[in-house]
């Protein structure tokens, strides 16, 4: 086994996105992307209650990418352009597919903003390739209970396979392209070796703890929080310091160029032209507020 090298390590800093304040680890200065990757949020952890709610977003559209959410603390709730309506707890994950155009709302359940509690999760943009930027849109939504999710030997490490596969287990959710994705739990001591595609650019991203990788960086909360590596092995290791949460995504790069605006990510500037008067014609749908 060959570790694989890293690229370079990044930082998660908090930006503000209208009234809400989070971390945008991509895109940054340093790091624009990890094709096929265009953005990574991470929002919270929010303290929600009647007087405080900055994250209920009402209805908008996307087209040409999938906009993934992985819910960690809290309660959402999804309503979108295709009739669906789910709420989304601690540990599930949505993976929309907005293909030609959805629009979708997400926010904190009334019931939560009732009685409070905190929120936290993270956004990930998915790019489609080309061929599949107006592909009818989809939409999944898989309860924590239901991803297969592997143990250590210890009980010290928990791996939950989202999408592809881990080792021959596989992902519950359905991709458009070869992805990779697992959130990982690790306590005190612990340690993971994980399985690298070398046709995959892969990202390791920490939403809490310290964890030591291959030996050699450390990632730390409000420090290094992201490292990008080279495809020139096939696993890494991270052993925990502490308690830690960690999102490993890896998938196949499109090599294709990139155009977005907003809530877009198409191919040219055409594109992005066409995606806004198609969505002020009506034509990816509609949804009431």
């Amino acid at each position: 086994m060959k570790l694989n090298t890293i690229k370079q390590v990044g930082r998660s800093d908090l930006i503000n996105m209208g009234p809400i304040r989070l971390r945008q680890p991509i895109p940054t200065q340093a790091i624009e992307s990890i094709d096929p990757f265009v953005l990574l949020h991470h929002y919270g952890p929010y303290e929600i209650n009647m007087d405080n709610n900055p994250f209920d977003l009402g209805p908008h559209p996307h087209r040409g990418f999938e906009p993934i959410t992985f819910l960690i603390q809290g309660e959402q709730l999804h309503r979108d352009s295709l009739g669906n309506e789910s709420v989304v707890k601690a540990g599930d994950v949505q993976w929309t597919t907005s293909g030609r155009g959805i629009i979708h709302a997400e926010g904190p359940t009334k019931d939560f903003v009732e009685k409070g509690g905190t929120l936290e999760g993270i956004q990930l943009w998915l790019n489609l390739p080309a061929a599949k930027k107006m592909m009818q849109p989809k939409y999944q939504h898989v309860a924590s209970k239901n991803f297969n999710v592997i143990k250590s030997e210890d009980d010290k490490v928990s791996v939950q396979v989202v999408a592809g596969n881990f080792n021959a287990i596989e992902g519950k959710i359905t991709t458009q392209t070869p992805v990779n994705t697992y959130m990982i739990d690790m306590e005190v001591g612990g340690v993971v070796n994980i399985p690298m595609n070398t046709l995959h650019q892969s990202m390791l991203y920490l939403l809490n703890g310290d964890v030591l990788v291959n030996e050699e960086v450390q990632l730390i909360k409000g420090e290094n929080q992201l490292i990008e590596f080279n495809t020139d092995g096939n696993e890494i290791v991270i052993k925990a310091k502490i308690k830690s949460k960690l999102l490993f995504l890896s998938g196949t790069p499109l090599n294709e160029k990139v155009a977005n605006y907003g809530p877009y990510v198409m191919n040219t500037q055409t594109e992005l032209l066409e995606a806004m008067r198609d969505y002020q014609q009506g034509k990816m749908g509609f949804l009431p507020t």
